[in-house]
């Protein structure tokens, strides 16, 4: 009896493959079974491709092809019948690096035509398919399929290696930081451990949870309430911040919160000292559904 190959069985394309996601550390990794890339500040968006017909998922599966039109067409040209790739759409500032908040802007204000779509992983292409194959591999498939496509859509190189001395690098370049990847590793949907995230500033990402009303001579809002979410999945109030935010952001994060999202209630915890009170607070947060 023959044993079946797997790479000559024939597949449907999936609708919709979960994102495998990263773990942020303090250092990277070093060593040759780890690839590095560049970390970039955009949106995280699976490409699908079937026979011309493009979708761009976000990371929970929501279609946004109608935003992106241009970037839709760039897949579409794609020398592949199916096609699945995982990736970062970003704003580029003309110094190279990218910019989430040019990226929201241009969004809002619908100036996508110049947005670019960083490519990083295969994972199924022409009927077959890819999730399994290591990292490195997918990667070589990938880079041979983007060959020869215009500027909209760029291959998401590597380096092999020193991840310290690519992280001073990265960072000396003044982007967001790295992230790491085993080499010899499938795609592995959810995981949070064969990818290592690294960043350059030392930051932490805060769910906005509501806002105050503006005082004196501040336009559209006041102060933004921040909070984050611990182990346990407990929403925790963080306190407000209000400082170093510009006009156009402030009108942008106005009309954000009035015209595209529904305020739902919630609950945290109050862990901060600095804070009346303990026990549990009610708070407005905002969802997009």
């Amino acid at each position: 009896m023959k044993r079946r190959n797997r790479h000559n069985a024939s597949t449907s394309l999936p609708t919709f493959i979960p994102p495998q996601l990263s773990l942020l550390v303090k250092a990277p990794p070093t060593g040759e079974n780890w690839a590095h890339e560049l970390k970039y500040d955009g949106f995280r968006f699976h490409a699908r491709l079937d026979r011309g017909k493009v979708k761009l998922l976000t990371r929970t599966g929501l279609d946004w092809t109608e935003r992106y039109e241009t970037t839709a067409k760039a897949v579409a040209k794609i020398r592949a019948k199916t096609a699945y790739i995982d990736g970062e759409l970003c704003a580029v500032r003309p110094d190279g690096t990218t910019s989430f908040a040019e990226l929201q802007a241009a969004t809002d204000e619908r100036r996508t035509t110049n947005l670019v779509y960083f490519a990083f992983d295969l994972l199924f292409l022409d009927g077959e398919d890819l999730t399994n194959l290591p990292l490195l591999e997918r990667k070589e498939r990938l880079q041979k399929l983007l060959k020869g496509t215009r500027s909209r859509i760029h291959y998401s190189d590597h380096h092999l290696g020193d991840g310290k001395r690519f992280l001073e690098a990265a960072c000396g370049a003044r982007t967001e930081g790295i992230i790491s990847k085993r080499v010899n590793c499938p795609y592995k949907p959810h995981n949070r451990g064969l990818w290592l995230k690294t960043k350059c500033l030392n930051e932490e990402e805060f769910v906005i949870v509501g806002y105050s009303e503006p005082e004196g001579s501040r336009p559209y809002l006041g102060a933004l309430l921040l909070a984050y979410y611990d182990n346990d999945g407990r929403l925790i109030y963080a306190g407000r911040a209000g400082t170093g935010i510009s006009q156009s952001e402030l009108r942008r994060a106005s009309m954000t919160s009035s015209n595209r999202f529904a305020l739902t209630r919630c609950r945290w915890t109050n862990r901060h000292r600095d804070q009346p009170g303990s026990g549990h607070r009610s708070c407005c947060r905002a969802s997009n559904g």
